[in-house]
């Protein structure tokens, strides 16, 4: 049986999406896109997903993935950034966005799919592309194939926001081909993926994340079966399962968290006996929510640690994780961990510290445009992303908070300084402070204090409003509370953990 791509009704196979790539390749280049160039793209997991992906990999160009939850000033934030001269989007997703198309950016349509559609509420009117502008099939269609052989690939180029609230370009050097060989081989160590044909992949996280990214496209490579949910929803995950026999997955503990509270006669309803090796990352995950998902679907779940700037560096299985609750793993070999106090000295054992990193098998990047904020996260080879932990004896790496401000809601990173930013602008604000706070479902939820102006009219409906118009919905706070004055530092900082603590206090947790 052909191998290649199922979403909803439709199939694509593998030779026909690399044909489709070879002439978008051809097509950019016929634009001029060369080496090092940016090629934005704004899609739903979907055919066109992997074949822009591929497209720009053959030109070592930076395929720049942008999450589609953002607002045009957002998007256009970042395709200025990276120069992108092209941007690949969904029909639906272009009129939210078309404002902050930066002026000589060629834009290219994918008409938004039924099963994508149907499962984000899209009316019928809005998933066919606007009259007038050009659709990535059409493009491909009158486009000659290139035949140029494949440049070194870069890796897509991730945005990850940090503490100046302005995302930031992850962009790598070309990838040597030992350096490619050598990085497969560790997602078959640690994510199970191999050429085999008995292996199904179902994706169901944006590949607008680093995670999502890498998998899927490791799994293109490899040729493997792909199943796209086109939207997570957990009884539809078990049918999916069950349906096509899928035997991996990467998923986020949030998931695990909606998926346990399924009836159990709805658990029961479905065949998961193909499942083979479960992969998950991105958030800490319970203890308790690890444990009943082993007892479940048996001991296939496997756990990495890093970061989009790192890869993989930590890793352990289910039976270390019954054996080291609350662990992320150990080092995987080849891979650099060091931890270390405020002047940057090994901590011992079972002392906390900040973690640094490197996996062995990436090539070096710095911060697209910043290269200052790289090196300010550096610890000669490693690097941090501000997390906070320790190793025990044994070698095990356990997580205890993050120096620096990133919420985690459901394995995704959101940066409260972006937040503040946007708040400080809002008429009769005269401070604010954003945080994480405990939530059983996702991990964390955003919370917003914010101090007004003296005489200023504010409520918790009008800067959720605000901030609506201006970030993703998914960065507005769920909980704002107003108060006449924030506690602070003797310099005048907002001392953000004296507001913090109380709500990780009564959770038991802090993080």
């Amino acid at each position: 049986m052909t191998a290649g791509v199922t979403s909803g009704e439709r199939f694509r196979g593998w030779a026909e999406i690399q044909a489709n790539a070879a002439r978008g390749a051809g097509g950019f280049a016929a634009l001029g896109i060369g080496e090092d160039d940016g090629i934005a793209l704004m899609l739903r997991n979907d055919f066109a997903t992997f074949e822009v992906n591929m497209a720009a990999g053959q030109l070592g160009a930076y395929p720049v993935p942008i999450n589609w939850h953002f607002t045009a000033e957002e998007t256009g934030y970042i395709l200025r950034d990276c120069a992108a001269k092209v941007l690949v989007v969904h029909a639906d997703l272009l009129a939210g966005i078309a404002s902050g198309i930066p002026a000589g950016v060629t834009v290219l349509v994918v008409p938004t799919p039924p099963e994508i559609g149907d499962a984000y509420g899209v009316p019928t009117e809005k998933r066919a592309p606007p009259p007038g502008l050009q659709t990535w099939d059409s493009f491909m269609a009158a486009s000659a194939p290139n035949t140029a052989p494949p440049k070194l690939s870069r890796g897509s180029m991730i945005y990850t926001s940090g503490t100046t609230g302005r995302p930031k370009g992850v962009r790598r050097a070309p990838s040597s081909p030992e350096l490619q060989a050598a990085s497969l081989a560790d997602v078959g160590r640690h994510w199970g993926l191999v050429a085999d044909p008995s292996t199904v992949v179902m994706m169901n996280g944006p590949m607008y994340h680093s995670a999502p990214a890498a998998y899927g496209m490791t799994s293109a490579r490899l040729g493997l079966d792909i199943v796209l949910q086109p939207r997570f929803d957990a009884e539809d995950m078990l049918r999916l399962i069950a349906k096509h026999r899928v035997s991996h997955m990467h998923i986020v503990p949030t998931m695990f968290v909606r998926l346990l509270r399924l009836p159990d006669e709805v658990r029961r309803r479905y065949d998961l006996s193909s499942l083979r090796w479960i992969t998950h990352g991105a958030a800490p995950c319970a203890p308790a929510v690890k444990r009943q998902m082993i007892e479940w679907w048996g001991p296939i779940i496997n756990e990495y640690y890093g970061a989009t700037e790192t890869g993989i560096v930590v890793w352990h299985d289910s039976h270390e994780a019954l054996k080291k609750p609350g662990t992320v793993g150990k080092v995987v070999e080849g891979g650099l961990l060091r931890i270390v106090d405020e002047q940057g000295r090994d901590v011992l054992p079972g002392e906390v510290g900040e973690i640094y990193l490197r996996s062995p098998n990436l090539s070096e990047f710095t911060y697209n445009n910043d290269d200052s904020k790289r090196r300010e996260v550096a610890l000669g080879d490693l690097v941090t992303v501000g997390d906070i932990g320790y190793q025990d004896a044994d070698g095990y790496v356990f997580l205890c908070d993050r120096k620096r401000d990133m919420i985690i809601s459901g394995g995704v990173n959101i940066y409260p300084a972006e937040i503040e930013s946007a708040l400080i602008q809002m008429p009769g604000v005269r401070d604010c402070a954003v945080f994480g706070i405990p939530d059983e479902e996702y991990g964390e939820q955003i919370c917003a204090h914010v101090e007004p102006l003296p005489g200023a009219a504010l409520d918790a409906a009008a800067v959720r409003a605000f901030l609506g118009r201006h970030l993703a919905r998914y960065k507005v706070p769920k909980v704002v509370e107003l108060s006449a004055s924030l506690p602070r530092e003797d310099s005048g900082k907002i001392f953000k953990r004296k507001l913090r603590a109380p709500y990780w206090e009564r959770a038991g947790r802090s993080i």
